[in-house]
């Protein structure tokens, strides 16, 4: 894959004219990673604007006893890079970021991209969404971690990240959401009695969408 496929494969870049793209090739690169490969670290400085054209990254952080502490996945077509000002050329890493599988990253040169692209206003309504994405990421998490008891937690995470949720152990899930294997295992058993869900095999099927939501729809609002 060359760099102008990649940039074609990103949907934030979909309204950019031939020039435009050009241009973008040529302060971007691209780079491919394996597995379990670290993208970079918390508080690290970078001063390059990330998107991941291929794989899953993982954000997490770690606590004062070296525990792991997942915030959520980042899927390809999607910004990796966090935000808290434009103003700056130089990025602030808030998390660290890994990839669960192997994958490619598409960099650009942040102050290029911020004069030609954002300061121009040409990107700048897609790069504020980014943003916003991110905060509604927090929000959510905020509520993961806070407010939701297990079986929200459990609902919220089968109802907005089913795919992953199939992908993973069920031992790595409940580490995920910071619950026991045994009352992981009893909120699957609670739906499936609800008939919320469906067990094939080891593989969930949502059964009932909107009832699945209404679990931990308003709560923390």
């Amino acid at each position: 894959m060359n760099t102008i496929d990649a940039i074609k494969l990103i949907d934030f870049f979909d309204t950019l004219n031939e020039k435009q793209i050009s241009f973008l090739q040529s302060i971007s690169t691209i780079r491919r990673f394996s597995e379990d490969t670290i993208v970079y670290y918390e508080d690290d400085i970078d001063y390059s604007l990330h998107f991941l054209v291929e794989g899953t990254i993982k954000i997490y952080k770690i606590d004062k006893y070296d525990n792991e502490i997942f915030l959520y996945y980042i899927y390809k077509n999607n910004m990796i890079s966090e935000f808290t000002s434009i103003d700056d050329t130089s990025i602030y890493c808030f998390s660290n970021a890994s990839f669960m599988q192997e994958g490619t990253i598409l960099s650009i040169n942040f102050q290029q991209f911020k004069k030609e692209f954002i300061d121009t206003g040409v990107l700048t309504q897609k790069f504020i969404k980014e943003i916003l994405n991110k905060t509604h990421q927090l929000q959510c998490i905020l509520n993961r971690e806070l407010v939701f008891d297990a079986t929200a937690k459990v609902s919220f995470m089968l109802s907005n990240d089913l795919a992953m949720f199939n992908q993973l152990k069920r031992t790595e899930v409940s580490f995920m959401l910071h619950i026991q294997p045994e009352t992981l295992s009893r909120v699957l058993k609670k739906l499936l009695r609800s008939d919320i869900i469906n067990i094939t095999g080891t593989k969930i099927v949502i059964v009932d969408a909107d009832q699945l939501c209404s679990i931990f729809r308003g709560i923390g609002k």
